[in-house]
């Protein structure tokens, strides 16, 4: 797709394409005429194959009309959403798919059994567990309220900052050694053996996707689009179950990863070139806040119109629980291979829920009754789109990567 600007990120606006089909498919439920129209726009993209700038148009028609076309199996239902099940010839593939999760989930259970006979805190051992194992069933209604008022929810929550984390581990242990097949092998099956022992939630199917795609664009030397592998990751999570679209984890963890994509190359602007260089403590402090605040305008909106409420302290909490974090996931694998350092563990997530209880304590830690509506949000991004397009403008960004 030539587009100018954006033909750096061509997976952009056919991913916006798809996600305005899927949203807008109940507007014409006649499957026949939806094949037919997709039909007739993939034969229009291939005519235009000359004309670059009316290829490109052909070309999101058809993101279009698939989105409606794989809209048609999402069942609307006074409760919300769901995927329609479509039975075929698969069974055989489904019921091993459903082994291997078994098996993992069965040494899931043997590790949360470890934590639960070496711990002395329920809070401790619901948070540690909740982190390294995606378990949130022993999560207190006050834990899960200190942690939603002071903006650390999203560490409770596996995603790509937990992936992010093993990741970075793997590729130190790798010795750095990107373009080695082997390496790259034995992360992918690692992180994907992460993601179903936890078990293949959104955001963890979505960060795996993506780590594996750069780790193959990696070993082929190819120039690796943050921005394209999270459209193509969202393009293909869609395809696959639609109803996804209207997950909230979904939601709210693609819109995080865009807004850090987007806004970090922003920010950085506002420096002058190199001048991280040799200063480690400002470069930290930096990401810390850059990554903070991305994020937070990426799901604030998101956040106020489904919880109604906004966490005044997020960056303070983030400076906390993200070193944290990476210290939790970290001994988690020491305690696989050393069960005897167990309650070493358990004793600084206790340290992290008493530094989040006294934040949460702080005055306004939190501004709640926030009911927005869904025009309200959408108005939202867009200013928040206007603003950013005008500062890149103004500051002379370099092109969407």
């Amino acid at each position: 797709m030539q587009t100018g600007k954006t033909e750096i990120v061509p997976l952009l606006m056919p991913a916006i394409s798809l996600i305005i089909g899927i949203i807008t498919a109940p507007m014409m439920p006649n499957v026949g005429g939806l094949v037919t129209a997709l039909a007739f726009c993939v034969l229009l993209a291939w005519g235009l194959r000359r004309w670059g700038h009316l290829q490109s148009i052909g070309i999101l028609l058809c993101f279009f009309w698939m989105g409606m076309l794989v809209g048609q199996r999402v069942e609307r239902t006074s409760k919300g959403y769901r995927r329609i099940e479509i039975r075929g010839g698969c069974d055989e593939k489904q019921s091993k798919m459903e082994r291997v999760k078994s098996r993992f989930l069965d040494y899931r259970n043997e590790l949360l059994n470890r934590y639960k006979t070496q711990s002395v805190d329920d809070e401790q051992y619901a948070v540690l567990v909740a982190m390294t194992l995606g378990d949130k069933s022993a999560l207190t209604k006050e834990l899960r309220e200190t942690y939603s008022v002071t903006g650390a929810s999203h560490i409770l929550a596996l995603s790509g900052l937990h992936l992010g984390i093993i990741y970075l581990l793997l590729f130190r242990l790798t010795l750095g050694r990107r373009r080695s097949w082997l390496s790259q092998v034995v992360i992918i099956l690692s992180i994907w053996a992460f993601a179903f022992l936890t078990g293949l939630s959104t955001s963890v199917v979505r960060s795996a996707t993506m780590i594996s795609i750069y780790a193959l664009f990696s070993v082929a030397g190819r120039h690796r689009s943050p921005v394209n592998i999270l459209c193509f990751t969202a393009i293909v999570m869609l395809l696959v179950n639609p109803a996804s679209l209207f997950d909230i984890g979904f939601q709210l963890s693609f819109s995080a990863v865009l807004a850090i994509l987007l806004l970090m190359p922003l920010f950085e602007s506002f420096f002058p070139e190199h001048y991280f260089a040799g200063r480690p403590l400002q470069r930290y402090i930096y990401n810390m806040v850059g990554l903070s605040v991305a994020a937070q305008i990426g799901v604030a909106p998101l956040i106020a119109y489904y919880f109604g409420r906004f966490s005044t302290y997020f960056l303070l909490t983030n400076f906390i629980v993200i070193p944290a974090a990476t210290i939790i996931l970290y001994g988690a694998l020491l305690v696989v291979l050393v069960p005897s350092l167990a309650p070493v563990l358990l004793g600084f997530v206790g340290i992290l829920n008493k530094a989040l209880g006294w934040i949460s304590q702080m005055p306004c830690a939190s501004i709640d009754g926030l009911h927005p509506s869904v025009l309200q949000i959408c108005l939202l991004y867009v200013v928040f789109a206007c603003i950013y397009f005008s500062l890149r403008t103004l500051q002379r960004v370099p092109p969407i990567t």
